[in-house]
């Protein structure tokens, strides 16, 4: 993509309407100026989840084996300055505001939901193709990792420390107003399987990202 020119893809052309209305062309150009921003972009490593960026925020990675497009109704829709869109939204709301990275995720996927429609492209085509080229970690294919991955995204993920602070309140007798019998029950089965399975799983598909990058 051409990286040198102030709206590498959105035209130029002078919008009828007032800036701040919200318009698929102004989106464009949003997105043209986050994608020129980026310092350095890497697509040699493999990468899970697609994509990710460096523990300083200078670089931002896509899997080396994912597609740069894919067939949209006989247009070729490319892929990488979506997923850059979110790497940087998602950095960016983590390092400057502090976010929890599973609500700067939220954030990043309708910054990316909102430029792939803005493309004309519909949402559930486009997350469709992507799934299918998604490494989880753990994956034999995870065999290429750069050493300055920030790993902050896969650890933060599940809040293992927050469910068990959870389950210890429920079964304390600690829990909101009216929550109580059969929701009790169940909500204490829900978070003692889930923190079971994160303590196998879980742990296994860590050790396997981190030995990985060694």
């Amino acid at each position: 993509m051409p990286l040198d020119h102030c709206h590498p893809t959105a035209p130029h052309k002078k919008l009828k309407l007032p800036e701040w209305y919200v318009s698929s062309l102004m989106m464009e150009r949003a997105l043209d100026a986050i994608v020129r921003r980026v310092k350095k972009f890497d697509r040699a490593h493999d990468i899970p989840y697609l994509a990710g960026y460096s523990r300083d925020g200078k670089t931002i990675y896509i899997d080396r084996h994912m597609p740069r497009s894919f067939k949209f109704y006989g247009r070729a829709i490319e892929t990488d300055r979506f997923l850059i869109l979110h790497e940087e939204v998602e950095k960016t709301l983590m390092d400057q505001l502090g976010l929890h990275y599973l609500h700067a995720h939220q954030i990043a996927t309708r910054a990316e939901q909102a430029a792939v429609r803005a493309a004309g492209v519909n949402w559930r085509d486009y997350d469709h193709f992507m799934q299918q080229y998604v490494k989880h970690i753990g994956d034999e294919r995870l065999t290429k990792i750069p050493r300055d991955l920030d790993t902050k995204p896969y650890r933060d993920e599940h809040d293992d420390d927050l469910l068990q602070r959870m389950l210890d309140s429920i079964e304390r007798g600690h829990a909101p107003k009216g929550f109580r019998g059969a929701q009790l029950h169940e909500a204490a089965k829900d978070i003692q399987q889930y923190i079971r399975w994160r303590a196998t799983n879980g742990a296994r598909r860590t050790a396997a990202l981190e030995q990985a990058m060694r």
